[in-house]
């Protein structure tokens, strides 16, 4: 194993964020934290391969496809989410409710939480894609073919119902209303499961590689951030004041997709 692609790719990562730390202090605006994380994840694997493996002719094809991979997912995100970041004119309500609670200690605490542990969560998210880069060239086998399948699976649902969500709130009329429709009529947030069923996948192209079910922690992380930290939980307190919250509840699914109940 190469020890050196590591390195690199945790290098990449924490470099990136604090060159974003310092406009999002002095703009009071961390959630350009937001609009660095997808794109943070291709940028620190192609550091790692560049500068840790001796550049593209030294890796294998899987290793190249799951570049690509997290490079289209991160593409879509930033998209999705980080235009409209860097284009708003207030901060994000996540980032700006942290920022109430911290009170004066709120430099401090948005670089040590925002800025610093964010890489570190980054670079173990990774693990699955530094494993293969850092491991001897490697074909795809049955099992990664099956975890590409899985990640497409997921990329396809969160695209959907992200356009599906996008173009409710385009409509005068659905303010302050909940999207129930589409695939947000089989759960309350398909878009954050076809997110972690896309990471399930990345982790099965490398579960048959030396070490790779040790890079479970990429998948249980992100589903652990996205059930009980900074996805469903938050959105859920947000929805809850809303008109027909306890209704929708009762016939929809909160994460896994399933039919309504009548």
């Amino acid at each position: 194993m190469n020890t050196q692609v590591w390195f690199v790719g945790f290098l990449a990562a924490m470099i990136l964020f604090q060159v974003v730390a310092v406009p999002a202090l002095i703009l009071r605006k961390n959630d350009l934290a937001d609009v660095l994380w997808g794109p943070a994840f291709p940028l620190s694997a192609i550091a790692a391969v560049i500068w840790g493996a001796g550049g593209f002719d030294q890796v294998g094809a899987r290793s190249l496809l799951m570049v690509g991979l997290v490079t289209i997912w991160a593409t879509r995100l930033f998209l999705h989410v980080g235009i409209r970041n860097l284009t708003a004119g207030h901060e994000d309500v996540r980032y700006n409710n942290w920022r109430k609670a911290w009170g004066k200690t709120w430099v401090w605490r948005s670089y040590l939480q925002v800025f610093t542990l964010q890489p570190l969560i980054l670079f173990l998210f990774l693990t699955p894609l530094l494993l293969v880069i850092s491991l001897p060239p490697t074909g795809m086998t049955v099992i990664a073919w099956i975890g590409l399948a899985v990640w497409l699976t997921g990329v396809i649902l969160e695209s959907v119902s992200d356009e599906q969500l996008r173009m409710f709130k385009s409509k005068p009329d659905s303010r302050g209303k909940l999207m129930t429709t589409g695939l947000w009529s089989w759960s309350r947030h398909p878009n954050y499961f076809g997110e972690v069923l896309s990471w399930w996948g990345i982790w099965l192209m490398v579960i048959d590689l030396d070490y790779g079910w040790m890079t479970v922690i990429s998948p249980i992380g992100v589903t652990f951030l996205i059930l009980k930290v900074s996805g469903v939980s938050m959105l859920e307190d947000l929805m809850k004041n809303r008109p027909g919250y306890d209704e929708y509840c009762r016939r929809t699914s909160q994460f896994v997709p399933m039919p309504p109940k009548k």
